[in-house]
């Protein structure tokens, strides 16, 4: 395990952790470790998460652009929620061809450009599958999105199996725990309101807090019946 490795996993797990209890400093931590990353994938082969993290620092900075504003105008960092129906559909199968047209790229890759890339990409098809994944759940992120954890959690799971057999242990070992990160951070972007009510009273039972949040709900409901 190199120290690049062992940094950029813990400024990751750290990002992780604060995104998922909607903390903005998520994002000037990220940048730090997709930084170290981008190096530590480009040394080991895997072209497309090298390439996926040039991406990820252009949207950290963009997240952590929307989230100051979307403070700055709400007051508030609790508002997350599912895209429409229509929104998920497309979205998936977006993705889905990407995934397919960037897998193709990745086999070929080495043969385009042999000066940048003079090995050929491991796992072209699994690697780029889930760079695409990642590059939807970060857009989803930076928009506060729910079901940006279900990308996650299918990144995730690939990249277990996929950072073991590539023997980059310790990377595996971090995917472990950022698929029970993500499971976290689903479960609490379900309930950001009940979690956030809970903290403030303290002594709230999960029933109250969540008939105190069903109320909140039903007003904002009315609310925005009337202005429709």
């Amino acid at each position: 395990m190199s120290y690049i490795e062992l940094v950029g996993t813990l400024f990751y797990l750290w990002s992780v952790w604060l995104i998922a209890r909607r903390n903005i400093w998520t994002w000037p931590i990220g940048i730090l470790s997709v930084s170290l990353y981008l190096l530590l994938f480009y040394q080991i082969q895997l072209y497309s998460d090298a390439i996926e993290q040039i991406y990820y620092l252009g949207a950290s900075g963009y997240g952590w652009w929307r989230w100051l504003k979307y403070k700055q105008e709400t007051g508030s960092r609790d508002r997350v929620q599912f895209s429409s129906s229509r929104v998920l559909t497309g979205t998936i199968g977006l993705t889905l061809a990407l995934a397919l047209i960037a897998g193709v790229c990745m086999r070929r890759i080495h043969l385009w450009f042999p000066v940048f890339f003079p090995e050929p990409a491991s796992y072209p098809f699994l690697d780029a599958g889930t760079t695409i994944l990642s590059f939807t759940a970060m857009l989803l992120m930076a928009y506060k999105r729910t079901e940006s954890w279900i990308y996650w959690i299918v990144v995730d799971v690939i990249g277990i199996w996929l950072y073991y057999v590539k023997e980059v242990r310790f990377v595996a070992l971090l995917y472990v725990i950022l698929l029970g990160m993500a499971a976290y951070g689903l479960r609490s972007w379900l309930n950001p309101r009940r979690n956030s009510l809970k903290s403030l009273a303290g002594g709230w039972s999960d029933q109250e807090a969540a008939e105190f949040s069903e109320s909140v709900e039903s007003c904002e409901q009315i609310d925005e019946d009337l202005w429709k």
